[in-house]
């Protein structure tokens, strides 16, 4: 079976109007009457979600009208142009098949949702409108980094996320252990051996791969790096978080013949 992207229906809709094509996707919303049906997907791969309609002439009919937000279906139907309404197109339903069922407890609703309550499920919050936008642009930003610095033949370096080094030394730092808190051993100081430790030596979070960046400078001249870094500070504002991707990049500059590693600002 061959299902068409709700993305690539938007991008080029003429190449199926008045076809027979199938899609699949999550419900976002649902409105019944006597007759027919309006249902709201999404698939995951646009913004834009995509509107079903249905009438009576469905096998299914009675499970269709008690579909709940959330269920994933797989529809076959015919794409048609609504030029007159508030949406560019619809599919009207020939088959909908139910793939997976949802609870009319179903934690997204058709409603905003504060942030604050989407932090208590993290395992769908991906779906709401506010996570689709700031992760798609993201993922966008992120290829355009990449795609500069590779374009100016910059090596892209996977600096470590554990180390026993501490880089800038401003900052607090998360430690990293497998020693059992409830019977941690002591040196004769009374301070935790971590010579017992999983590396033998105390280590933590990295809070950035400038260090790590600069010796592989010295042999491929230009390279960046691009986190994550992590700062174990109680801060909430926009300037500083306990977990972000810096875009961080070395050159090394032998204008002066001493073979120094210099930041690119």
């Amino acid at each position: 079976m061959h299902t068409i992207h709700i993305k690539e229906l938007f991008k080029n809709p003429k190449n199926y109007y008045n076809k027979s094509i199938t899609v699949c996707g999550w419900v976002r919303s649902i409105r019944n009457s006597k007759n027919f049906g309006f249902i709201v997907i999404n698939d995951g791969t646009f913004f834009e979600p995509l509107q079903i309609v249905y009438d009576s002439s469905l096998d299914n009919l009675e499970q269709i009208r008690h579909l709940n937000v959330g269920a994933a279906l797989i529809i076959t139907g015919q794409f048609i142009a609504t030029p007159d309404a508030k949406q560019p197109f619809e599919l009207h339903a020939g088959s909908i098949r139910i793939e997976g069922a949802s609870s009319p407890d179903y934690p997204l609703q058709k409603k905003r949702h504060t942030l604050e309550y989407l932090r208590t499920i993290p395992h769908l919050r991906p779906r709401t409108n506010t996570f689709q936008a700031v992760f798609r642009i993201r993922s966008l930003a992120a290829y355009a980094i990449h795609r500069f610095f590779q374009e100016h033949d910059f090596v892209y370096v996977h600096t470590p996320l554990i180390t026993a080094n501490d880089c800038e030394g401003a900052g607090e730092m998360f430690h990293v252990t497998t020693l059992d808190m409830k019977d941690v051993p002591l040196t004769d100081d009374g301070l935790p051996d971590y010579s017992k430790d999983f590396f033998g030596k105390e280590t933590n979070l990295t809070v950035s791969g400038q260090l790590n960046g600069e010796t592989y400078a010295m042999a491929f001249r230009n390279i960046y790096t691009f986190g994550p870094t992590f700062r174990a500070e109680n801060s909430n504002t926009a300037r500083r978080k306990f977990q972000h991707r810096p875009p961080c990049r070395r050159i090394l500059d032998d204008r002066a013949g001493d073979g120094i590693c210099r930041p690119l600002r």
